[in-house]
C-alpha cells in the first residue's frame, strides 16, 4: 500500500474496535449541525458501506422536553453502524437522552465536546466542557452508567492556545469509561482557522490506551495518509471535506484498503448526486428540505468549468422544479464527456 508504513497498513485493514462495537473500517463520517441527516447519510453510506457514521448533534435538554425524538435522530431501518451524537452540560439530561437514542438504534452514543460555537458553548456544551474537566468526566460517567452501548467522545485541543489541556483531558475521558476519542487538532479559538495541528493527536494517542481518531484537514487521501502517519492514531474522521462531496469517506476507506486511488467522480456523477439529494431532502422535509438544498447545491458546485455561476443560481432557484431543471442544464453539459480537472 503505497504511502503507508507496514505496520500502519495491516493496522488499518484490521477491524476498529470500540468497547464491544466492531467497525470494520477506520474512516469515519463527523457528525456535522444541519448535514449529516439521513439523506446525507445515506449517500456516504453508498461509497463507504462499512464506515461508522453519525447523526447531527442533540441537545438533551430539548430532548428531555420532548415526547416524540427529533427528526435529527431518525435512523433508516438497517443503517449500521451508526452513532448518535448529544450534547448538553447536564449528566442526567445527557444520561436519559443516551437512553433514548439507544431505544432509537444507536450503536453508540457520541458526546460533543469540541463544538466552538457559541450558542453551544454559552450554554455550558461543547467546547466550553474543556475547561470544566470534572464536570465533562461526570458527564461520561453517568451516560457510561446509562446506557449498555459503547460511549465515546469528540473534542479538541482545548479553548486556546494558553489553556491546551487535551492529554490531561483525553485521559480523564478514559478513567470515566469513554471507548474512543476523536480530537480535532484545533483549539476553540481557532474555530477553524489555521492548519490543525496533529502533532497533538500524536501526543494524545501516546497517553491513553483508548482508540484515538484524528480529525480536521482530512480533506483527501493524501491528507488521511500524511495524518495517520504522524499521528499513529487508529482512524480518521471526515467534516468539512464532505460538503458537497459524500465520496470522499468511500475514497478514503478503499486506498485503505487496496492501496488504490479511486479516480474522482466526473462533472456528470457529481451533478447527478446533487440532483439525488435535492431531490431526497425534498421528498424527506418538504420545503424546509428544499430550503436546505440550496447551501449543499452551493457544495456540489465546485472544481468544475463554471461551477461559479452554478453557484450563484442555486442560491435563487425558489420550487423543487427550478431546481431540477437548472441542474439539468449544467448536466446537460457534461453527460458522455471525459473527465479533466481544471487547472
Amino acid at each position: 500500500m503505497t504511502g503507508l508504513s507496514p505496520e500502519l497498513q495491516q493496522r488499518l485493514r484490521a477491524p476498529l474496535k470500540i468497547g464491544n462495537l466492531v467497525v470494520q473500517s477506520r474512516v469515519l463520517q463527523s457528525p456535522l449541525s444541519g448535514v449529516t441527516d439521513l439523506v446525507f447519510r445515506r449517500l456516504v453510506r453508498r461509497f463507504a458501506p462499512h464506515s461508522l457514521l453519525y447523526t447531527e448533534m442533540v441537545s438533551a435538554t430539548g430532548l428531555h422536553y420532548m415526547r416524540q425524538l427529533p427528526r435529527i435522530m431518525e435512523l433508516a431501518p438497517g443503517e449500521r453502524p451508526v452513532g448518535i451524537q448529544l450534547f448538553d452540560c447536564r449528566p442526567d439530561f445527557l444520561a436519559e437522552a443516551a437512553q433514548r437514542a439507544v431505544a432509537e438504534g444507536a450503536d453508540l452514543v457520541d458526546i460533543n465536546m469540541g463544538c466552538p460555537v457559541n450558542k453551544i458553548t454559552k450554554n455550558g456544551g461543547g467546547s466550553s466542557l474543556l475547561r470544566q474537566p470534572e464536570l465533562a468526566e461526570a458527564i461520561v460517567r453517568s451516560v457510561v452508567q446509562a446506557v449498555p452501548v459503547p460511549v465515546t467522545v469528540k473534542t479538541r485541543l482545548g479553548w486556546n492556545d494558553q489553556e491546551i489541556n487535551i492529554l490531561e483531558f483525553a485521559q480523564r475521558m478514559e478513567q470515566a469509561g469513554a471507548q474512543l476519542i476523536t480530537v480535532h487538532g484545533r483549539t476553540r479559538a481557532q474555530g477553524y482557522q489555521g492548519a490543525a495541528r496533529w502533532e497533538w493527536i500524536r501526543r494524545v494517542k501516546a497517553v491513553v490506551q483508548i482508540p484515538v481518531i484524528a480529525n480536521g484537514d482530512i480533506f483527501s487521501v493524501p491528507a488521511a495518509v500524511a495524518c495517520l502517519e504522524l499521528t499513529g492514531a487508529d482512524g480518521v474522521m471526515c467534516s468539512r471535506g464532505t460538503l458537497g462531496y459524500p465520496f470522499l469517506v468511500g475514497e478514503i476507506d478503499h486506498f485503505f484498503r487496496t492501496g488504490e486511488i479511486l479516480p474522482p467522480p466526473t462533472p456528470e456523477q457529481r451533478l447527478l448526486c446533487a440532483r439525488e439529494h435535492l431531490l431526497a431532502l425534498w421528498e424527506y422535509k418538504g420545503e424546509a428540505g428544499l430550503r436546505q438544498a440550496r447551501k449543499h447545491l452551493a457544495w456540489y458546485a465546485r472544481e468544475f468549468p463554471g461551477a461559479a455561476q452554478l453557484r450563484q443560481a442555486v442560491a435563487e432557484f425558489q420550487t423543487l422544479e427550478e431546481g431540477l431543471a437548472l441542474l439539468d442544464r449544467v448536466l446537460a453539459r457534461w453527460q458522455g464527456q471525459e473527465w479533466r480537472p481544471c487547472a
